[in-house]
This record gives C-alpha cells, structure tokens and sequence, in this order.
C-alpha cells in the first residue's frame, strides 16, 4: 500500500479527498508536516475559494517549498482545483496578480463565458497516452466548480524532456481541464466529487506511486 499525504494549509476538500484516495487503496494522512509532504510517496495538493487566498496559506506550510523540493527530485505531486491553479506563474482576480509556485509557466485568468461559476459535469478532451484517463471513454464527465481557469498552455517540449499532456475542456471558450508533466499531474476539476470516473483518475495516479 503507498503512502499518500493530503496538504492540509487551510483550503480544500480535505476529507472527501482522503476518503476518494483510500477507497482507491492508498493510505492517506491529511496532515500540515513538511517531513511527511516531503516522504510519502505522493502529495496531493487540494484547494478551493480564491487563488490568493489559497497561495498564503499554501506558504504558510511551507506547502510551496515541499512542491518544489518534491519535483526536483522526481517525486509525484498531484494538484486539485485551485491546487491546480497555485502550480503556475500567476492567478490574476479583479486586477490582483498573484505570485503563484512557477512550476507551470501561465497565468490563471477569468473565464469568459455566460455563466459563472463554471459548476456541475462536463466533458474533457484527453491526449493519447494519458495515464490519468486510462480506461475511461471519451464521453466521461467529471464535476467542474470554478469560475478561472489557464486558458493557454505555454510549457513547450525540450531537449530531454517529453512533451506535457495537456487534457481540455469548454465553458464559454477552451480551458486547460488536466495537465501529466513527468511527476507533476493536475486536473482543474475534483475528481474526489466526480463519482466512479473520478475513482478511476486517483486509482490511474496511486499505480504511479508503486
């Protein structure tokens, strides 16, 4: 059984997380430590509310640091939500631009859609080879709540390293919906709140951990 630590600095769906991760089989502590972010085998980073909001509590565990340290060695990390949101450059809500981890280059931006908040099931455009969507048709909804989104994907492919899997999806115009960078996964919507499909995402991701 790997072990898997939900970061808990404030914000979240703490427990519906824990509970979606251990009914996949994974050991789950929800915990603030560093020392246990930094040696389980898989982080998962969850977040709900506003981007700024999430980042001072995020640095306010020294969550910011465990990601990073995490990455440079090769360790998984998966973002949820606004845990998704925090891996990139900058969040930007009314005005306010908001450092966010830098892991992603981007910016999280308002959606221009009729409806706001984005809230309830959509469908997502996954890439061939995506480990996270293993098994799942194209047709699978998961449950979307936001109202900003990364609207472009701006990490490109190097010299030595793979090209990112970047998963869509549409409200009002084309958001990122998942992204599989090596060790670094995330998906926009919560997949602790999206039934069997979900399951079979985090299922996809704790086989990553063994």
């Amino acid at each position: 059984m790997v072990n898997v630590v939900v970061l808990d600095y404030g914000s979240g769906n703490l427990r519906s997380a824990e509970r979606a991760l251990a009914r996949v089989g994974a050991e789950v502590t929800v915990t603030a430590d560093l020392d246990a972010a930094l040696e389980c085998d898989g982080l998962v980073v969850p977040g709900v509310g506003a981007f700024a909001a999430c980042m001072a509590g995020l640095t306010g565990v020294q969550g910011d640091r465990a990601i990073a340290r995490r990455l440079s060695a090769g360790r998984p990390v998966l973002g949820i939500c606004v845990g998704m949101q925090i891996l990139f450059e900058e969040g930007v809500e009314h005005g306010v631009h908001t450092k966010g981890c830098g892991e992603w280059p981007g910016a999280v931006e308002r959606l221009e859609a009729p409806v706001l908040p984005h809230m309830g099931w959509n469908t997502v455009s996954a890439p061939e080879g995506s480990v996270l969507f293993a098994g799942l048709p194209a047709d699978t909804r998961f449950y979307f709540v936001h109202s900003y989104a990364v609207r472009r994907w701006e990490l490109q492919a190097g010299p030595g390293f793979p090209e990112p899997l970047v998963t869509w999806a549409e409200h009002g115009e084309r958001f990122v919906a998942a992204a599989e960078n090596g060790p670094l996964m995330a998906t926009q919507f919560h997949p602790e709140k999206s039934g069997d499909a979900g399951a079979t995402l985090l299922e996809n991701w704790v086989r990553t951990l063994k």
